[in-house]
């Protein structure tokens, strides 16, 4: 049929569809319309259009409802064309769409009537106002009326749209709505200065307005207002009234939600008092402080007294805070005080401190004035007052020579560079601040000095001493003094002596004793500090020193004799003039010898003794001694840089003057040298001596008129190593000979030592007699070479060795043989590996056929085969294999052998005669060793001849053959035992001559 193209659409209308098609060609005469339910298939509506109508509307349909349309189109002739759509109607709003907070700060509730008809679900988009973002998206069923949404932020205003579903239509209201406002929290109000106050609060997100009044609790008036959008958390109040207290309350909105919040109260910061004074009162130790009323309001007043310089609390008053002035009485004297007045409103306070003032101060008590012994200083000392200080004043017969202020908590003060032995006035004032109490008096003397530079000498004397001081410059009036022995203290004299006096000579003294003289200088009631001197009158040298010998290899004894007078002790000094150190003791002075020990042997030593007392000496004069000298240890005699030398060298045991070194040959002692060398040399060459002979050295040291001998000591010169050291093998003996001519001198023997070339095994060793001249070494290894040295031995000592190298003959290889392998080309010999080592093989081919040597090669020295190709064919070989170790070689016998022959080419036959036949034939190559002509009988293969030829045939008459008879014909090649044929060529003898003829 013609299609219609039906369309349907609800032009936004909930319970209608219209109807759109296309006139189909040539028109219509007019439509039906049915439209029946989708679910039921119940004709609901029908509905007629005339021609030219291309649309038509459906009313009253159910909201959301699912309908069939069918369109039926009249045409010409009675044809009809139909077409059947499916088609929905669009859902009806919801009604009475609701959205409340329920005084929650976090959620809200959608509640909604369902619209007329059906519907397939809702869905419900929830946005929050001031961000525009989107919060919830939720479908539902379609049978839900209510939702909640929760997790919202608190005092925000939302959007909720409501779509009702119904297919792919949806039809949508909307609904404002605010969550109720969360109330801020942790609500402070602080002073910022004294007239602000800082408010701050925390959780203020959860209102769109914050509302603020302060208000003066003084006068119950509202001071400020405030209203302030979301997000503010503090603000400051200004222009308020210092030291008040004020209320603050706080309220939260949202929409037409109000919350009232908390409040707080607080005081502004009181202003400080001016111009406080402390000053004094009408009444003995009292003050009285003052200030200016400041501005604002306040509780009261709290005034601090503090007292000293640790400001110590002493007084703590209130007064009302119209008060401007306080006074304190019963104070300290000469004390310093403070006052701070601190203005108290609420928690919160506002000080003003005052300058210093004082109470007037007391006398100090109990003054003294000290000396303490010393000639330039005066100790003044009081007892502690209270005040700031003290004002010193120091007089000299009413005159003032030194006046000094000291801070309060100084009790003493000592005056220097004062004049020894004089009389002082020492007066004392308390102050505090701007007073200054009566004086205090006191006086006294200082000490005269003590005599300077006191002196106690012996002048070189041995019995008398002089003291010698210095005068002191005033306040003496004279010197006393007392002499003692200083190790006793037994007191010898007394000494008393005028003021202008500066020394005293004291004689009659002891030699060598110490002596202490004490003196002062007295000035008044005072004596000056005892100053002392000491020294010792000078001893008296010893007499009678004597060293000698103790006949001890290193001692000597010392001997001398007591002087009169005191000795400490006695110092004893031994030198000698060849060593740098000296032996230096000290023994009492009860001791008249002493032993030295350990001393260098064969050295003179001069002695001094040394009579000590106190720092002074006294020497004797010099004794001498020699020690007896020791034989000189580790004498050695070793052979020198040449075969005729000898080095001989010893240690020097101790002393002596020189040594006579004496030198003889062993075996005779006869002396033949006699070199005497100074001491100190420790060696000494020999020169012009034999090579390779024993000698004995004896040294003999000298001391003074002392001689003794060293050990004997035997030496040897070096031999001489032997000349022209030959190696050369000794046939095929598997040894060499070796020999050399005898060097000039004398020799023990020889050594020779055989070391196998590129062998880490250890070397062979011989001996020779001193006059044997050659050696055989037997039993070595065939091909081998070997490093030879030999060396003359004279005692320890070898010569420098001689060195050579000699080869043994290699071994001759065995077992040598040449095979054909079947090839005419090529030959193989194999051998076996003779013992010993070779350096190689030289492997000889020879032709016997042409007489020459047509191949040499040289193999490795452990190949044991070789094969030779590109030979001639039927030809005789010989090879030889050659052992070579350097010159030396050793051959094996020749062994020979032939190459297979090439089978002769181009056989033809022919019959010359009825009873002969021809046969010819060429070769390839050389040819062969000869050729061999067999003749059968063809039909019978009867064997009719076997001739045999020389290698020079080329062809052959066969005779007294049958005619007319068909024989077969071969050549064979031969060389040696192998041969090569030709095939069998048939071909008949002629018939009889007569019949041909």
């Amino acid at each position: 049929g013609t299609l219609l193209n039906v369309s349907v659409s609800d032009h936004d209308r909930s319970d209608s569809l219209l109807l759109s098609w296309d006139e189909p060609e040539g028109g219509a005469k007019g439509y039906l319309l049915a439209l029946s339910s989708l679910e039921s298939g119940m004709l609901l509506q029908n509905g007629s259009a005339g021609p030219n109508t291309t649309s038509f509307w459906f009313h009253g349909l159910t909201p959301g409802t699912h309908y069939e349309i069918e369109v039926t189109a009249t045409l010409a002739c009675m044809d009809t064309t139909s077409q059947t759509i499916t088609a929905q109607t669009s859902p009806a709003p919801v009604c009475n769409l609701s959205l409340s907070s329920g005084g929650s700060s976090a959620s809200l509730r959608a509640a909604w009537a369902h619209g007329h008809g059906r519907r397939d679900g809702y869905r419900l988009a929830l946005w929050h106002s001031d961000s525009h973002s989107l919060v919830r998206n939720v479908s539902l069923l379609p049978s839900a009326s209510t939702f909640l949404f929760d997790g919202l932020l608190p005092g925000s205003e939302y959007a909720l749209k409501v779509s009702t579903l119904a297919g792919s239509s949806q039809a949508s209201t909307s609904i404002h709505q605010w969550t109720a406002p969360s109330i801020p929290t942790q609500l402070r109000l602080s002073p910022g200065s004294s007239t602000s106050l800082v408010a701050s609060w925390a959780g203020a997100a959860g209102a769109a307005w914050l509302h603020l009044e302060l208000r003066n609790l003084l006068t119950q008036k509202v001071s400020t207002t405030l209203s302030a959008r979301r997000g503010l958390s503090s603000y400051t109040f200004q222009h308020l009234h210092p030291g008040t207290q004020y209320w603050l309350g706080l309220s939260a909105t949202a929409g037409s939600y109000t919350v009232v919040g908390p409040n707080a109260t607080a005081w502004t910061y009181p202003l400080s008092p001016g111009n406080v004074t402390l000053s004094s009162a009408e009444e003995q130790n009292s003050l009285q402080a003052r200030w200016t009323i400041p501005e604002g309001q306040r509780d009261f007043y709290l005034v601090t007294l503090r007292e000293g310089d640790d400001s110590a609390l002493t007084r703590n008053i209130s007064v009302g805070g119209d008060n401007d002035h306080v006074t304190f009485h019963g104070l300290s004297p000469g004390q310093q005080y403070s006052v701070q007045v601190v203005v108290v409103a609420g928690p919160y306070r506002a000080s003003a401190e005052s300058t210093a003032a004082w109470t007037e101060p007391q006398a100090p008590s109990v003054v003294s004035l000290s000396s303490q012994g010393s000639p330039n200083s005066l100790l003044a000392s009081w007892e502690e007052v209270t005040g700031e200080g003290y004002l010193l004043v120091l007089s000299l017969a009413e005159h003032p020579v030194k006046n000094s202020s000291l801070l309060r908590g100084v009790t003493s003060f000592t005056y220097k560079g004062l004049h020894p032995g004089t009389l002082y006035t020492f007066e004392v004032s308390t102050v505090a601040g701007p007073y200054t109490s009566s004086p205090r008096c006191v006086s006294n003397w200082t000490y005269p000095l003590p005599p300077e530079q006191l002196t106690l000498s012996n002048g070189g004397h041995s019995t008398s001493l002089q003291a010698s001081w210095r005068a002191v410059s005033s306040g003496s009036t004279g010197y006393t003094g007392t002499l003692r022995e200083t190790k006793s203290q037994k007191q010898v004299r007394n000494v008393t002596v005028g003021s202008d006096w500066t020394n005293v000579t004291l004689e009659n003294l002891v030699p060598g004793r110490q002596y202490t003289l004490e003196m002062a200088a007295v000035a008044g009631p005072y004596r000056s500090p005892v100053r002392s001197a000491t020294d010792w009158t000078y001893p008296l040298a010893p007499a009678g020193v004597t060293l000698t010998n103790s006949r001890r290899p290193m001692g000597l004894s010392a001997f001398w004799d007591k002087a009169a007078g005191d000795v400490d002790q006695f110092h004893l000094q031994l030198y000698s003039k060849s060593h740098a150190a000296q032996r230096n003791t000290s023994v009492g002075p009860n001791t008249h010898n002493f032993t030295f020990l350990g001393l260098s042997p064969g050295t003179q030593y001069f002695l001094k003794v040394t009579v000590l007392a106190g720092p002074y000496r006294s020497s004797s004069h010099f004794a001498t001694e020699w020690t007896y000298p020791l034989s000189l240890a580790n004498v050695s005699v070793q052979p020198g840089r040449k075969p005729q030398e000898l080095h001989v060298s010893w240690v020097e045991s101790g002393g002596g003057r020189d040594h006579l070194v004496q030198l003889s040959v062993a075996e005779s002692l006869s002396i033949i040298r006699n070199v005497s060398v100074p001491r100190g040399v420790t060696q000494l060459h020999l020169e012009g001596l034999v090579p390779g002979s024993r000698y004995r050295v004896e040294i003999i040291s000298q001391a003074g008129p002392h001689r003794i001998s060293s050990q004997t000591a035997i030496g040897y010169t070096v031999p001489l190593p032997p000349r022209s050291l030959s190696a050369s093998p000794v046939g095929m003996a598997r040894a060499l000979a070796v020999s050399w001519e005898t060097a000039p001198g004398q020799r023990d023997g020889y050594l020779l030592s055989v070391l196998e070339e590129g062998s880490s095994a250890p070397p062979r060793n011989l001996e020779a007699g001193k006059d044997s001249t050659n050696v055989t070494v037997p039993q070595l290894e065939p091909g081998t070479c070997y490093f030879v040295r030999i060396c003359a031995v004279a005692g320890p000592y070898h010569s420098l060795p001689e060195n050579t190298t000699g080869c043994t003959v290699p071994a001759v290889p065995t077992n040598l043989s040449l095979t054909n392998p079947g090839s005419s080309s090529e030959l193989y010999t194999s051998w076996n590996k003779p013992p010993g080592r070779r350096d190689h093989y030289h492997i000889t081919l020879y032709s016997l056929s042409t007489q020459s040597r047509i191949q040499v090669q040289t193999l490795s020295p452990d190949a044991l085969n070789i094969t030779w190709t590109h030979l001639e064919a039927g030809s005789k070989f010989a090879v030889q294999v050659t052992a070579v170790k350097g010159s030396l070689e050793a051959s094996s016998i020749n062994v020979t052998q032939w190459t297979y022959p090439l089978a002769p080419v181009n056989l033809t036959l022919g019959s010359p005669s009825a009873s002969a036949l021809v046969a010819s034939w060429a070769v390839v190559g050389r040819g062969a060793e000869g050729f061999v002509v067999d003749v059968h009988d063809a039909a019978s293969g009867t064997p009719v001849g076997h001739t045999v030829l020389g290698g020079d045939a080329r062809s052959h008459i066969l005779r007294s053959l049958s005619p007319g008879t068909r024989y077969s014909v071969a050549v064979r090649a031969t060389a040696g035992p192998f041969h090569a044929s030709t095939p069998n060529l048939t071909h008949c003898t002629r018939e009889c001559d007569a019949l041909l003829a």
